[in-house]
């Protein structure tokens, strides 16, 4: 019988889309380690995230917990929006159906559009938890990863022992 152990690293990555960029972030899959890419997002409401995949060798699908949206079916293929309209602000955990034991998970936060917003600076809405770039940065999507090169090594030997192993 073949014992197979080994150390599974996550990569995780964000992307906060600034107001006053493109109003839509991509959200990916990442095949290899079974991910969402990026698997957390930081938007503004009034703004819309696109699921989009294709040529995946595996079915996919994107799911929010609460069910605010849902891309149907899991598919090889996919192209999603859905857009947070105003009074949608909130964090919103989506899952892919097939994937979910797997931790195939992801995080869409939702700020408070620019317009609940008084001139002091406090929004009127209900998320306290601001996580978008200060005032006077103009990048339309700051991604970070960590260990997304060294997630790939625990795949890379279970893929190398069954292969021994079913010879």
């Amino acid at each position: 019988m073949l014992g197979i152990s080994f150390l599974s690293l996550q990569a995780s990555s964000t992307a906060v889309v600034s107001e006053n960029q493109d109003d839509t972030v991509i959200i990916t899959v990442d095949s290899t380690n079974l991910r969402f890419s990026p698997s957390e997002v930081v938007i503004n409401e009034g703004q819309t995230v696109r699921f989009f995949w294709s040529g995946e060798f595996l079915e996919h699908n994107a799911i929010a917990s609460s069910g605010i949206f849902n891309s149907g079916s899991p598919q090889t293929e996919l192209d999603y929006a859905f857009t947070f309209d105003k009074g949608t602000n909130g964090t919103y955990d989506f899952i892919c159906e097939p994937h979910e034991t797997l931790n195939m998970i992801g995080t869409v936060v939702v700020n408070p559009s620019e317009d609940d917003t008084d001139t002091n600076g406090d929004t009127n809405g209900t998320n306290t938890n601001d996580t978008s770039e200060p005032a006077g940065n103009n990048n339309s999507v700051k991604s970070t990863s960590s260990l997304n090169s060294l997630a790939i090594v625990p795949t890379l030997l279970v893929i190398a022992l069954v292969s021994r192993y079913l010879r």
